[in-house]
């Protein structure tokens, strides 16, 4: 009779553990799903007020008629900074102690900044970029391995599109401590030729008809006025060396016209091309 009271009483005891377990199971469920529930409502709503105050802060950039170079940074900046904000209200919401968080952070600070050097680097160079202003969004630069027009300046990179349509991903630290070659700063750009012509040729014919060339081309600009001169008598040509000045814009038209324009001109004028030649003399016997 006691053992039967004993097994009773002992499986009573079972079913109270299970039925506390489950409801403690049930019971830390319902709470997770509701962080969880959260985190997400907060992870979308969070995304849709960041991508208004993006729009509003863009529209308030254009506004000001702030540079394309220094709205692209701004907006960057804004963007990277809500999203840590949004990122820390979901963590929060899961129930992970911010404090605790932030002193862990503290605690891994020197290795984060090891690690963060590079982009720290990268967002000082992007400030100095765009205090100092070497460059702005639609020049054509040569930077350190890489050129091509701007067309963002953001918060860690210089985006650059070459002229065969590649983009390219250039860390403003780089751009900020490297020699860069700005093509678009200037108004105007001398271009240069070196022509040769064949021994024998009268210079000042020549001379006449480069110049007749080059007052020709309303591009080329008449101050500062163009030079020609001879440059130099290399082993096969007599080489004239041509400077003009255009306006930046159109540069490369000017350049490869004039190129066209000399070689149409010289043939028909019959000014001759030269051509490597090679001298041989024979030893009597």
């Amino acid at each position: 009779m006691l053992l039967t009271l004993l097994n009773v009483a002992s499986n009573v005891t079972s079913k109270i553990n299970i039925e506390t377990v489950l409801d403690k199971l049930v019971s830390w469920g319902i709470e997770t799903g509701k962080d969880i529930i959260g985190a997400i409502l907060i992870y979308v709503i969070g995304r849709f007020i960041i991508k208004q105050i993006i729009k509003l802060v863009n529209k308030i950039l254009v506004r000001r008629k702030l540079e394309i170079s220094v709205q692209t940074f701004l907006k960057s900046l804004i963007s990277i900074t809500l999203n840590l904000i949004l990122a820390f209200a979901i963590i929060a919401r899961l129930g992970v102690e911010t404090t605790s968080f932030a002193a862990l952070l503290a605690s891994a600070g020197v290795a984060i900044g090891m690690a963060l050097s590079g982009n720290l680097s990268n967002f000082a160079g992007g400030l100095i970029i765009l205090v100092f202003k070497p460059f702005k969004v639609g020049d054509y630069i040569d930077g350190p391995d890489a050129s091509g027009t701007v067309k963002e300046i953001q918060i860690f990179h210089t985006i650059l599109a070459t002229v065969d349509n590649k983009i390219i991903y250039v860390p403003n630290g780089m751009m900020s401590s490297n020699v860069v070659v700005n093509y678009s700063k200037q108004e105007t750009r001398r271009a240069e030729w070196v022509i040769g012509v064949e021994y024998g040729e009268d210079f000042e014919k020549v001379k006449a008809v480069i110049e007749r060339l080059l007052n020709e081309d309303e591009r080329i600009l008449k101050n500062p006025a163009p030079f020609i001169a001879l440059g130099a008598l290399s082993a096969s040509s007599v080489d004239i060396k041509v400077r003009a000045w255009a306006s930046t814009a159109n540069y490369w038209d000017v350049y490869f016209d004039f190129n066209k324009k000399v070689y149409d001109t010289f043939n028909k004028e019959g000014i001759g091309f030269p051509f490597p030649q090679l001298t041989v003399h024979q030893a009597n016997d």
